[in-house]
């Protein structure tokens, strides 16, 4: 079995005019949330073995605070250009080209590219995955590169628990 964790970014900021997209910082909102469902997802789960990262300043700023409260090592984050993409295209390469001897990743990216492969490949279809939301799915798979249909474990949502 494979299950794989993912994060959409936490709520960013749009008060700064001169920044380009992939600097967008994180609102405080935004980072209360992050808090908020790491401490959520840590009770729930055990320790993911590889967190992955878009390299936006928003999902990164999310993995930091996701590391930090599962005491993951920040020097194993990877970051991942790639993942900065609002197609699944992307996502999906980086799932399938996960090392097998991970059983378990979370990946920290944005939306659209998380519905699309949310509807893609999980058992419960979402129309929107809000900010900072958390899905767990599971692939009955001892290889990434074979991930078809999964089974979503659980959706989390900031507004469940504020």
């Amino acid at each position: 079995m494979k299950t794989l964790y993912i994060v959409r970014h936490a709520k960013s900021s749009w008060e700064y005019e001169d920044i380009k997209d992939i600097d967008r910082p994180l609102k405080k909102r935004g980072i209360n949330d992050a808090y908020l469902m790491s401490s959520v997802l840590q009770k729930k789960i055990a320790s993911p073995d590889i967190f992955i990262s878009s390299c936006a300043n928003r999902a990164l700023h999310t993995a930091v605070i996701f590391s930090y409260t599962f005491n993951y090592p920040l020097a194993n984050l990877k970051i991942s250009k790639s993942l900065y993409s609002f197609s699944d295209g992307y996502l999906i390469k980086t799932v399938k080209a996960l090392d097998d001897g991970f059983n378990s990743a979370i990946i920290f990216s944005h939306d659209h590219g998380i519905s699309s492969f949310v509807n893609k490949f999980g058992s419960k279809k979402l129309n929107h995955f809000p900010t900072c939301g958390v899905i767990g799915i599971q692939f009955d798979t001892n290889h990434w590169k074979n991930i078809k249909s999964g089974q979503t474990l659980f959706t989390e949502f900031p507004k469940q628990y504020r």
